[in-house]
């Protein structure tokens, strides 16, 4: 198994390659390749709004080439495959230090501030020495019991502010675009779980303060797109205005940052009863990171956990909404668990399976992230192919959780299929896999599991509308419009 991988390699587009030998991979170069231009093809996804459609263009890649293709866009060469059994053999080659492909734009801010990068940027021995030590407070189910009442106090906070609205309407029901309010819980839950403070951005008029930091991290989100596929020095030149507001709001998340800093370390000099006061605090009292490295992480799971757990909410409940079944099935599963009397949180949660499975199905329909990346660090075959070591290889999940070669009815929205028997093994990626996988991944199921449980048993959710919902990437996927959901107590 030999070969570069590069964009001046030739492919034959052909569906069908004639098969190699029994027992003989076939080369890298006779994969097949979509587009042989890496700035044409940039071109034309400007032209046509490709960026926004890249998830149902790789879809339509895949049928048109099979379940592995190659794609040249801009600077970005990868290897793109559809199945499990592939993402299974890129997990055996990642190594102990997996690589993924580094956001240049916020890398760019990193190195022209003298900030430090956190482990979303890093790879190597940096990230697995930072990773080793998050793994604790972030993802272990010791930390993670540790944060869940902060969960569980904004997800009621939330029921509340839904009930007032309900209240003051004659009708006894809402109706309303949702997608402004998931936005302001997931980051209030977020907030209070890493830094240990509350925004207020469940009140009726936030404090200015707030409304600086959640303006940011939508400028953040909003602007990182377009610096996707583009070097950050092209942007700098082309679309300066672009450019600025994206190191702004990444300049006022870093302030927000060392704000909450501060008042932690007042905490600690005033002496007061030592509590839980969130994931930064333990950090700090820990002192096993150095206090730079604390604030890049922190700062990191700040902007990758906010439209990242609103979007799978939205579409949860839009889902829902058209499959009542499923709705009172959920209804049934979480009465009967709180029947079992008090518990600890966590305990709960685990005590309801159906739950864990329909977020499963909300994101193998709508990813957050439409693929997986991995470099792989030894020579790897893939589909019969040999791909060479260091190459960028992506795992399609939106393809995936469509293809009727890896679910049966992809089409239907079925929460069960992850209770059964049927071997799941690497179909359920929309956090990663192996040592590299999202380290947000408990605080956002426990997230999304606690506020569904504190809805659910208040509400019943209706939509008028049963047609699917258009979606798009936007840096995330995002539904084109996003649906009018009507909610109406239950008591």
């Amino acid at each position: 198994c030999s070969g570069r991988a590069g964009p001046s390699l030739q492919a034959s587009t052909a569906p069908e390659p004639a098969l190699s030998p029994p027992g003989r991979a076939l080369p890298y170069e006779a994969i097949p390749r979509s587009g042989r231009s890496a700035w044409l093809n940039l071109y034309r996804f400007w032209r046509s709004d490709g960026f926004q459609r890249f998830h149902l263009l790789m879809e339509r890649s895949f049928q048109r080439y099979g379940p592995i293709y190659r794609e040249t866009v801009g600077t970005y060469n990868s290897v793109n495959v559809l199945l499990p059994r592939d993402a299974a053999q890129l997990f055996q080659s990642e190594g102990i230090f997996p690589r993924r492909m580094g956001l240049e734009s916020w890398i760019a801010h990193r190195q022209l501030r003298n900030h430090k990068c956190g482990i979303f940027l890093l790879n190597g021995e940096e990230w697995r020495s930072d990773r080793l030590v998050l793994n604790k407070e972030v993802i272990s189910p010791a930390g993670t019991r540790k944060f869940l009442p902060f969960l569980d106090a904004v997800a009621r906070d939330f029921v509340s502010l839904m009930q007032r609205r309900i209240s003051k309407n004659a009708r006894r029901s809402l109706t309303i675009d949702l997608y402004g309010d998931l936005f302001r819980f997931t980051l209030e839950a977020s907030s209070y779980a890493l830094y240990g403070e509350r925004l207020g951005l469940l009140e009726e008029s936030p404090d200015a303060e707030s409304q600086r930091f959640i303006g940011a991290v939508e400028t953040m989100l909003r602007t990182t797109l377009p610096l996707l596929f583009v070097p950050p020095g092209l942007v700098r030149w082309a679309n300066a205005r672009l450019w600025r507001e994206h190191m702004a709001a990444w300049d006022t998340i870093f302030s927000h940052a060392d704000r909450c800093i501060q008042h932690i370390y007042q905490e600690f000099c005033l002496g007061q009863q030592r509590k839980y006061s969130g994931i930064m605090a333990e950090l700090l009292l820990q002192a096993e990171l150095p206090l730079d490295s604390i604030k890049a992480n922190i700062i990191e799971f700040t902007a990758g956990g906010v439209d990242t757990t609103a979007m799978p909410l939205l579409f949860t409940l839009f889902e829902l909404a058209r499959n009542p079944g499923v709705q009172a099935a959920l209804r049934q599963e979480i009465a009967e668990a709180e029947a079992q009397g008090p518990r600890e949180l966590s305990k709960v949660l685990n005590s309801m399976p159906l739950l864990k499975g329909a977020l499963k199905e909300t994101l193998r329909l709508y990813p957050v992230g439409i693929t997986v990346q991995r470099y792989p660090t030894k020579d790897v075959v893939l589909q019969n192919y040999c791909v060479p070591a260091g190459t960028l290889c992506q795992v399609g999940l939106y393809a995936m959780g469509r293809s009727p070669q890896v679910f049966t009815n992809p089409e239907r929205y079925d929460p069960g299929r992850w209770l059964s028997q049927e071997d799941n093994s690497f179909k359920a990626l929309a956090f990663g896999f192996g040592a590299r996988q999202c380290i947000g991944r408990r605080l956002a199921e426990t997230e999304m599991m606690l506020f569904l449980m504190h809805v659910l048993r208040n509400f019943r959710i209706d939509t008028v509308s049963k047609a699917d919902i258009k979606t798009v990437f936007g840096f995330i996927l995002m539904p084109e419009k996003p649906p009018l959901l009507t909610f109406r107590p239950l008591y």
